[in-house]
């Protein structure tokens, strides 16, 4: 191990260190949830879990978490903002959300982005030349860190009201599994449920219930560390050793990556890991692998029916009937495996009526999505309502056929499966910027989609469009969480950030055109010269 090296893995092992000791810190001053639900929410909650007995006062596991760090008894009592409505995707992200930590987040941000330009300055310039070599020292150190970093943060950032919705679940899945729709009136697809089965069940355990809040969190905190990882084992297959590390801290510590997961405690993470695996599984010419991944993320969140034409795109660019056969055979048996459990007794096509009703829930041109519409200043317009010769529901129609074919025509001029992730960052970005009744977090994977497309092409606008999406997820995110104090719930105001960010998305789809266009069109010449 050379001098950089054994330098790089003391800083390395230092900060892994530093982090776990923080870590267990905040969670020994955690002394659980210290809020009650005031007798609204008791009534909403009900309304939810459908006949499941109110909370416990007793019991710290069915409580609201404070949301002050650990062990605030200051706030003890202090009353939580009620729910209003019953969705997980409802873009009121800035109910329950605690505003304690939206400066330090901001000035976080602020710092990263700074640095992240700063980094990719001196790579451009050539003045980042070190190979530091593969040291599992150093990239479990570095995984380690992001993950207990976040841990550690968990106590202190508190819990969103979407939290308790999860808690909720959780628990009517730990303890009525297979008729856990009869039981909780969740909107949410069979997928998760699995993941919210094993937390309930670790959240019941006497030892545990105290931090079942944080434990609902966990699942995306440890889907941000795999999928840094897999980037990282990614890029050391086709880049400079040294920069790989670089692409995985880049995202590990991304704070668009952190306000989700570590703050909001949602599972676009999750849903983010599945996608970017099936799309490796495309390139690494495994598309059985890729059916039972894309099954999975349908099946957890219904917006991975945007990026699966790009499985289609490869099975005819594969030109082999039996492959379109065996596709349909994976697909169905995986869905089949995961749909049984919770299938006894209801219709054949129970799963097509859940996604139909969730769906059907946000007839609105914008659900707070800083795109297009918002940009137009159509947020929370209904969708039904005429913009130019069409409604803003037909408009969102025209550009997702768009997209898909602009897509599609990318991939056929392109004539790899290397062009996999730069499709499917057009479908995420394109649908989420053009389309009708978007949600403000459906543009998450576009971060890391855009770096895989950087691994595999190798041009550095990729690396821009990688920062611009983060730049935009997380003010998207960060806005509507913590409540610009011109938007609310069900609001067509329209604040400078909603302008600014919506501007910037379209911006982004534009370049991000030109880029693949400009791509393909290079790999054309270069294929007939």
């Amino acid at each position: 191990m050379n001098i950089l090296q054994k330098r790089t893995a003391f800083i390395v092992m230092a900060a892994f260190l530093l982090a776990f000791v923080f870590s267990i810190v905040s969670l020994s001053h955690y002394k659980g949830e210290e809020h009650l639900f005031s007798i609204q929410e008791s009534h909403q909650l009900k309304k939810i879990t459908n006949g499941i007995s109110a909370p416990d006062n007793n019991s710290r596991d069915h409580r609201l978490p404070s949301g002050n760090g650990p062990a605030s008894p200051s706030n003890s009592g202090e009353h939580v903002t009620p729910f209003h409505n019953l969705s997980m995707d409802n873009g009121a992200g800035s109910q329950g959300a605690n505003k304690d930590y939206e400066t330090p987040l901001a000035l976080y941000t602020v710092g990263f982005f700074i640095a992240a330009a700063f980094v990719y300055g001196l790579v451009k310039k050539k003045k980042w030349h070190h190979s530091i070599g593969h040291s599992r020292v150093i990239l479990w150190s570095l995984l380690g860190t992001g993950l207990f970093i976040r841990i550690a943060l968990i106590p202190w950032v508190g819990s969103h009201m979407d939290t308790s919705l999860f808690k909720n679940w959780a628990s009517v899945a730990a303890n009525h599994f297979s008729n856990f729709y009869a039981k909780s009136g969740s909107d949410y697809p069979p997928f998760y449920i699995y993941i919210l089965f094993i937390v309930g069940k670790v959240g019941s355990l006497p030892d545990f219930q105290q931090y079942f809040s944080l434990l609902i969190k966990i699942p995306p905190i440890l889907a941000d560390v795999v999928t840094s990882y897999l980037l990282y084992r990614l890029a050391r297959k086709y880049l400079a050793s040294s920069f790989a590390y670089l692409l995985a801290i880049g995202y590990l510590f991304n704070p668009a990556i952190l306000v989700n997961s570590t703050f909001w405690g949602q599972v676009d993470s999750l849903f983010t890991l599945l996608i970017v695996l099936a799309i490796v599984m495309i390139t690494e010419k495994r598309i059985y692998a890729s059916a039972v991944i894309f099954t999975a993320a349908v099946l957890m969140k219904p917006q991975a029916i945007i990026i699966l034409p790009i499985l289609f795109f490869e099975l005819i660019r594969l030109k082999q009937l039996k492959h379109f056969f065996g596709i349909a055979f994976t697909a169905a048996f995986t869905a089949g495996v995961i749909l049984l459990p919770f299938s006894a007794g209801k219709s054949p096509t129970w799963i097509i009526n859940l996604f139909s009703s969730t769906i059907g829930e946000y007839p609105y041109a914008s659900v707070n999505a800083y795109n297009f519409y918002s940009l137009l200043g159509a947020n929370y317009k209904d969708s039904s309502a005429t913009l130019l010769f069409f409604s803003y529901h037909t408009w969102g129609l025209i550009f997702i056929v768009a997209t898909t074919i602009f897509s599609w025509l990318i991939y056929i001029k392109g004539r790899s499966f290397k062009y996999a992730a730069l499709v499917a960052l057009i479908q995420i970005s394109g649908v989420f910027t053009f389309s009708s009744s978007m949600h403000e977090r459906y543009l998450f994977p576009a971060a890391a989609l855009a770096l895989v497309a950087y691994i595999y092409l190798k041009d550095q606008n990729l690396l821009y469009l990688s920062l611009g999406f983060s730049i935009s997820i997380f003010m998207n995110t960060f806005f509507v969480l913590y409540g610009d104090s011109n938007i609310q719930q069900n609001s067509t105001s329209y604040p400078f950030s909603m302008f600014a960010t919506s501007m910037l998305n379209v911006l982004l789809v534009v370049y991000l055109v030109k880029v693949a266009w400009n791509l393909v069109q290079k790999s054309t010449v270069l294929k007939t010269a």
